[in-house]
């Protein structure tokens, strides 16, 4: 381990200061998800289950929305790319706490969809600004500020929902966000190395093709024109399905690995924090939310600094195996202080598994595609966790709070075996192929 690399790369002032940012303007939307369960079960009087729901409505709205922001940075750039947002997180969190459970909902997932793409474009900025070693402790240290903010953040929100003030809290998590919009704007960090432009070449070529044509004799011109109506309706067919192949051609079965991984890890966190919420809230602690939530992501920071001044990576698949397996002893706490102990061997694993799949990406995708592949990305951890939180709620609703962690727990783990098998099938095929 050389744990000088973070010394050297916290010495980089245009990362320091993304980092910064990026903390910054994820602590909003932390305090957002346990403040909208709390919102939903103590003013709106509905069900865990209820409230899973929505966090599900919400993460679908980013899933969907995530590769099409992350397109957008890719062609137009972070500033434009950014402006939807800004303005959407503003209007939509000042009108959400207002509504009823079912104008609710649709309301979420426009802001979900719309949202600001904050996770993905640290990431993409971070893979252009570090590269080797040093893109592994990059990862690594946008992992543990995040768990940085997840200490502050749900008990942030837990504090201000129990204590009354749940349609604030959420009015004011939309101008912070907005805010941070704006900032990252004004700070503009680079998505794309210097390069030259892609789309100018394909004009430069394309003009080239122009006047080969245009200089050929009369005959080939007049062949060719004849042949024009016979090839344009199946030219366009082929275009088109040249062109969606051409669109997705980074993924790979490595990436799409990569994402099962990402979903696996939303499905087992967003579960787990369903869990530990509903935990605390049926014994009558909800106010010491925020204890296990600090040795959870206090454990996951640990985790994350030893992960990031490693000389080699772990696969995300293993890592996520390890982190689910371990959330299920979590069932068997009886109190805050046996499930924040309960909660340290899984949150140890937690940024680890997430720095890996970053960095995984980062290295598996071409950097002109890397703002649609985390988004992508993005859309696979969010669906994860649109998965987990309403599958843990049915749990708890239905047989006990306990049953929640061992929900997600089970799926991930069997989640990890079938992609461990599907793995192994396709070595053996390359294997036969080759041989």
């Amino acid at each position: 381990m050389n744990f000088t690399l973070y010394r050297e790369l916290l010495a980089v002032r245009p990362i320091r200061r993304l980092l910064l940012i990026g903390m910054v303007a994820r602590i909003p939307h932390a305090a957002a998800g346990v403040m909208l369960t709390l919102h939903i079960v103590l003013v709106l009087g509905q069900g865990y289950a209820a409230a899973g729901a929505a966090a599900a409505v919400m993460t679908i709205g980013i899933a969907v929305g995530a590769p099409w922001r992350g397109r957008r940075v890719d062609t137009v750039g972070l500033r434009k790319a950014l402006i939807p947002s800004v303005i959407a997180e503003a209007v939509i969190w000042s009108i959400v706490p207002h509504m009823s459970y079912e104008l609710l909902l649709p309301l979420v997932f426009i802001g979900g969809l719309l949202s600001l793409p904050i996770f993905s474009v640290v990431r993409q900025s971070l893979g252009v600004m570090a590269s080797g070693e040093q893109r592994r402790t990059a990862f690594a240290l946008d992992a543990i500020s995040t768990e940085l903010v997840f200490m502050v953040g749900p008990a942030a929100g837990a504090v201000v929902a129990t204590s009354g003030h749940s349609v604030l809290g959420l009015t004011l998590v939309g101008i912070s966000v907005s805010l941070s919009g704006l900032f990252l704007m004004w700070f503009n960090p680079p998505t794309r190395s210097a390069a030259p432009d892609a789309r100018f070449e394909t004009d430069q070529q394309d003009s080239a093709e122009v006047s080969v044509v245009a200089s050929a004799p009369a005959q080939v011109q007049e062949a060719a024109a004849e042949l024009v109506p016979l090839a344009a309706s199946t030219g366009r067919r082929l275009g088109l399905r040249h062109k969606v192949i051409h669109n997705f051609s980074w993924f790979t079965a490595g990436v799409a690995a990569v994402f099962a991984a990402a979903a696996g890890a939303g499905m087992v966190l967003s579960g787990t924090d369903v869990g530990i919420v509903a935990a605390l809230e049926t014994g009558g602690d909800q106010a010491e939310i925020g204890i296990v939530f600090f040795f959870w992501c206090a454990a996951s920071v640990l985790g994350g600094i030893v992960y990031g001044a490693m000389h080699r990576t772990v696969s995300p698949i293993l890592l996520l195996m390890g982190m689910a397996a371990l959330t299920i002893p979590m069932a068997f706490a009886t109190d805050t202080w046996t499930l924040s102990l309960l909660s340290l061997l899984p949150g140890l694993l937690c940024a680890p598994v997430l720095s890996s799949a970053s960095e995984k990406v980062a290295e598996l995708v071409d950097e002109s595609r890397r703002g649609e592949a985390m988004g992508w990305y993005g859309s696979a951890l969010t669906a994860g966790v649109a998965l987990g939180a309403p599958l843990a709620g049915v749990f708890i609703d239905g047989v006990g709070p306990s049953t929640g962690f061992v929900a997600v727990g089970v799926a991930g783990v069997v989640l990890c075996l079938v992609a461990l098998v599907l793995q192994r099938l396709r070595r053996r095929r390359i294997a036969a192929a080759a041989g």
